[in-house]
């Protein structure tokens, strides 16, 4: 496959040495993690990606230019953005026409009293910016993406919430309804249009 990838973290360089992956593949480092692009660099030599160019860049302002990347791909970074309707738009952005968005993160299913959402959320291992579900998809529409699919990889039951819960203070019995499967790792997928322009 030869393609364009854009991706981050630890993603970047076993995106970059896969047997599948004969592209160039760009890392977007946080530029308030500049530090980091320099160890990205010894770690992209060390595992000799040759492919591989970190950039500095937000995820609302992603340095590639419009229509350059084939495919996008995160791991629980949407939900960090301040602003994820922009994040949305600037992937969409600078994907090709026909180009491939499947990231990871958290979505939450339903309404969730905020408290909840906050502890919970930080439970599973992200902060209070998870998206819910049709809110995701809506913002997915928005930015002008196409054939969008969430699909849980896991869904949170409040059993496995429960000793984290009552250590937070909360009635977790009382909380069940609230809690029981609304939150869930998800993977993500939307397309650009293959006739779409920016």
């Amino acid at each position: 496959m030869s393609e364009r990838q854009c991706i981050g973290g630890a993603q970047l360089n076993s995106g970059a040495t896969s047997a599948e992956w004969r592209s160039s593949t760009l890392g977007n480092r946080d530029w308030r993690r500049v530090i980091e692009i320099p160890r990205a660099g010894a770690l992209q030599r060390k595992a000799g990606a040759a492919n591989v160019e970190s950039l500095k860049g937000e995820i609302e302002a992603i340095p590639p230019p419009d229509n350059s990347v084939d495919v996008i791909i995160s791991n629980c970074v949407i939900n960090l953005s301040a602003d994820q309707g922009r994040a949305l738009r600037e992937a969409f952005r600078v994907l090709k026409p026909g180009g491939r968005f499947p990231v990871s993160d958290v979505v939450t299913r339903g309404d969730v009293p905020e408290q909840v959402r906050k502890d919970m959320l930080l439970w599973v291992g992200c902060i209070a910016g998870a998206l819910e579900e049709s809110d995701c998809r809506a913002k997915l529409a928005a930015a002008g993406f196409e054939a969008i699919r969430v699909e849980p990889t896991r869904v949170y039951q409040v059993d496995e919430a429960r000793e984290f819960l009552a250590g937070k203070g909360l009635d977790v019995d009382r909380l069940a309804s609230q809690v029981d499967g609304k939150f869930m790792s998800a993977l993500v997928r939307a397309a650009k249009p293959k006739a779409a322009a920016n």
